[in-house]
C-alpha cells in the first residue's frame, strides 16, 4: 500500500464522495475532530489576522477548511492531488455554503507557479503519506520541503500533524528554512493510525 500511488487514496475518496452522496455525511475517515480543534486553537491564540492566507496541503474532504471558514477566517486554499479529493471536497463546501473556499488539485512535490505567497501552511498526514511512499521517499521528503519554502512566505507559519515522526525526526527533516516555535499538546493515541502511535504535532517558522 503506498499512500501517493493514486489508486489507493482516490479508491478511499471515491468511496467518501459515495457516502457524502447518499447520506450528505463528510465521514470521520481522516483525522480526528481534535486535531482540528487543536491548529484553530493555535491560530487563535497567536491572534493570526483572519485575513490571512491559510493553504491546507493534501485538504482531503476539506473539513478542515470548513472549519477555519466557520471560524471567521476568509482566505483559505486547499489542495490535494487526488481529483476525486477536490471533488469531495468541492460538494462538502457547496452543501456547507462555503464558497470563498479555493479548493484545486495540485501535486505538493511539482507545485504550480502560483501556489506561493502564503502565510500558513497547515499539513495534517500529506508529509506522512509522502514519507511513507517505498518509491525513493528521502528525495520525495526533500522536495516536499523545497515546495514548501516556495508556498509559505519569509515568517509564516508552519503547522505539521505527523503519526509517523517524533519532534526530533521533524526538527531534522524541516531544518533547512524552518525553525521550531513550538510542540503543541497532543493525546498519546493516533487516531486511525496504530494503537500506540502517538501523534506528533508542531509548529515551524519559516527563516
Amino acid at each position: 500500500f503506498s499512500p501517493h500511488s493514486n489508486t489507493s487514496w482516490d479508491a478511499a475518496y471515491e468511496r467518501e464522495l459515495q457516502a457524502f452522496q447518499d447520506v450528505g455525511d463528510t465521514g470521520e475517515i481522516w483525522f480526528g475532530e481534535e486535531s482540528m480543534a487543536r491548529i484553530i486553537r493555535w491560530l487563535e491564540k497567536q491572534q493570526v489576522p483572519l485575513d490571512s492566507s491559510v493553504l491546507d496541503i493534501g485538504t482531503g474532504n476539506g473539513v478542515l477548511l470548513l472549519e477555519l471558514a466557520k471560524s471567521g477566517y476568509r482566505n483559505l486554499t486547499g489542495i490535494d492531488y487526488s481529483p476525486s479529493a477536490i471533488q469531495l471536497s468541492e460538494k462538502v463546501r457547496d452543501k456547507e455554503g462555503m464558497p470563498g473556499i479555493k479548493l484545486k488539485v495540485e501535486d505538493f512535490l511539482a507545485p504550480s507557479a502560483e501556489l506561493a505567497g502564503f502565510e500558513i501552511c497547515i499539513d495534517k498526514g500529506t508529509f506522512d503519506a509522502i514519507s511513507l511512499n517505498p518509491d525513493n521517499a528521502a528525495a520525495k521528503r526533500k522536495q516536499y520541503v523545497r515546495s514548501l519554502c516556495s508556498a509559505l512566505k519569509p515568517e509564516g507559519f508552519f503547522l505539521i500533524t505527523s503519526c509517523n515522526w517524533t519532534k526530533e525526526e521533524l526538527l531534522n527533516e524541516f531544518r533547512e528554512g524552518f525553525e521550531i516555535l513550538e510542540e503543541l499538546p497532543t493525546p498519546k493515541f493516533c487516531f486511525g493510525g496504530r494503537v500506540g502511535n502517538s501523534v506528533t504535532a508542531l509548529v515551524f517558522q519559516r527563516k
